[in-house]
């Protein structure tokens, strides 16, 4: 008898056991960070405006983690509209739910309520960010996350002096809300931001703005890691220190071959790691930033934003620091042959594992469309609306969370039949297309991929409307960039070119324009992952689709359960 008396008690401890360490790494494993969104007053080029911020800060406060962490983070919205923040970059294995694209992962956290978001780190290793993830919210709701290496581990690079954040972004002198409002009234583009920001701050061209430039001060003889960080919201930049080269060490927590650069050009969503040596005499030096512009015909922010690197001696500092030189604004080449010439590092504590047999081949193209307006009243081309598609299908954002839908298999959410290819075939990057071929299909539809499999994405952009570069940033995933080029893709020849060998390791892709990328990752990630243009303006117009990734047959390789204080609906 008292075998089954045993067998109960054994079952019974080996539960205790099991709660004990739960209990035991939550008290001991989890930092626990507290972000308050609400609205706080800044004065930027001579006036002030409350803006919504984290904590009160712009940008928002830094997250430091080790590589292979995990974190929670209670976010408190005491702002007035619903918000949502994403981690950018960070991929959640099997646990999409705090991932926190609005309608895709989670409904937005309403005004009073709280959610806590719990941040999954992986393989990352580098500069992340986050932000907020709903309307255009993530102008000033944004800051950096920096994954150190595991505890024990190094740098594949000598140890810098220090690490610098260096956020580039945008600042509106009206409320950023009113720009998003006028957009949507108007279906033409949004007004232009009226400065470029280096952490948050203008810098000595804009006025009002020079007594609060952000500084760097160095000492002679040291390397400084910068961590870049594009957290603008409609326009890829060129980024330099004057009389100073950049060795790029990193792009989107991954490592690179170290790269000597005279610039750097980073799209909106991409984080660059790049070694500033102080090797050159002591004094006063611009880093700078302006656009990168190339769609003919739409106005952009034509200012330079400056931060001042200031080393520490004895000089006279009454003369003004030397500006840096920059590619000029509508430069394709220099934009795409700085990206073009990333390499991973390939070392063996960071190895490259490209997928060489491809089980799904997609084609996608990216598109900025018109919608019909009545009376021919917008401000778009002939009176239309602007939209924006992927395989001409317009993102219209659903009801309830897909991720939510999914799981509860809730029917009537979203629809299943998103396109491997486009469904209109034709010249893509022609200089003269029929109008005809500018107007798209809305709806909410994803694509379901197997568990394991080996993706390959070709994201063709086209000359729709008006062609241009689209960064395209995939959540849960980081893809290698295998392949390149400008015009439409050739399915049997441009592959014979493709970087099988040490490409780079990428969450965000600016597809150059009228040309195309290809990607390749593997499946395994399990869940809803939403994939979109990081131009805010396409985004708004509908550049966006999401993937389901189903669960692997064993249980490890399946979704996790959610949290209980999920946002409802």
């Amino acid at each position: 008898m008292w075998f089954p008396v045993m067998k109960v008690f054994n079952l019974q401890f080996l539960w205790f056991l099991v709660l004990l360490n739960g209990l035991f790494f939550h008290c001991h494993s989890l930092a626990r960070h507290k972000f308050v969104v609400k609205e706080t007053p800044y004065t930027r080029l001579c006036s002030t405006k409350k803006i919504l911020t984290v904590n009160g800060k712009f940008p928002g406060p830094t997250l430091y983690v080790h590589k292979g962490d995990t974190v929670i983070v209670d976010v408190y919205n005491k702002g007035k509209e619903n918000i949502t923040i994403h981690w950018h970059g960070v991929k959640q294995p099997k646990y999409p739910w705090t991932d926190g694209p609005e309608y895709i992962t989670q409904c937005p956290i309403q005004p009073g309520a709280k959610f806590s978001q719990k941040i999954v780190l992986s393989a990352e290793e580098g500069t992340l960010w986050w932000h907020a993830h709903s309307d255009w919210s993530r102008a000033t709701v944004h800051g950096a996350i920096v994954v150190h290496p595991k505890k024990g581990s190094g740098y594949p690079f000598p140890k810098p002096h220090a690490e610098v954040p260096i956020i580039l972004g945008e600042w509106w002198k009206k409320d950023v809300e009113e720009v998003l409002n006028m957009l949507h009234r108007t279906g033409g583009d949004p007004n232009v931001s009226d400065a470029l920001t280096i952490n948050g701050q203008p810098g000595d061209l804009y006025p009002c703005s020079k007594s609060d430039t952000f500084k760097l001060m160095v000492d002679h003889g040291k390397t400084y890691l910068l961590r870049l960080i594009n957290a603008g919201m409609t326009d890829i930049m060129f980024f330099t220190v004057a009389k100073h080269q950049l060795t790029v060490v990193g792009t989107d927590a991954s490592y690179t071959k170290p790269l000597k650069a005279n610039y750097i050009a980073i799209s909106p969503g991409q984080t660059i790691d790049a070694l500033l040596q102080t090797n050159q005499p002591l004094g006063r030096y611009y880093m700078a930033a302006r656009v990168y512009s190339s769609t003919a015909g739409v106005e952009y922010d034509n200012t330079t934003t400056t931060a001042i690197i200031q080393y520490k001696g004895n000089y006279s500092s009454s003369l003004p620091p030397p500006l840096p030189s920059l590619p000029h604004y509508n430069d394709t080449n220099a934009s795409v042959s700085f990206t073009g010439r990333l390499r991973s590092l390939g070392s063996e504590e960071h190895p490259v594992h490209v997928p060489l047999n491809i089980s799904t081949k997609l084609l996608f193209t990216i598109s900025v469309n018109t919608l019909p307006c009545a009376n021919n009243s917008c401000e778009g081309p002939n009176g239309t609306r602007l939209s924006a598609s992927v395989n001409n299908i317009s993102f219209v954002s659903p009801l309830i969370d897909i991720l939510q839908a999914y799981y509860k298999h809730i029917s009537g959410v979203y629809g299943a039949n998103f396109p491997s290819y486009p469904p209109l075939v034709f010249d893509y990057t022609a200089d003269y297309l029929p109008l005809e071929l500018e107007l798209p299909q809305n709806g909410t539809e994803v694509k379901v991929l197997e568990y394991n499999s080996t993706v390959e994405i070709v994201l063709q952009g086209t000359n729709l409307v008006a062609g241009t570069d689209h960064p395209m940033h995939l959540h849960g995933y980081s893809f290698y960039v295998v392949g390149w080029g400008f015009g439409n893709f050739d399915k049997d020849n441009d592959p014979l070119g493709y970087n099988l060998v040490d490409p780079p390791l990428q969450n965000t892709i600016a597809v150059p324009k009228n040309g195309w990328a290809a990607i390749r990752f593997k499946a395994n990630n399990p869940g809803v992952w939403f994939m979109h243009c990081h131009l805010e303006r396409h985004l708004t117009w509908g550049m966006e689709m999401a993937f389901i990734v189903k669960n692997g047959d064993r249980p490890e390789d399946r979704l996790l359960p959610p949290p209980q204080d999920m946002p409802p609906c």
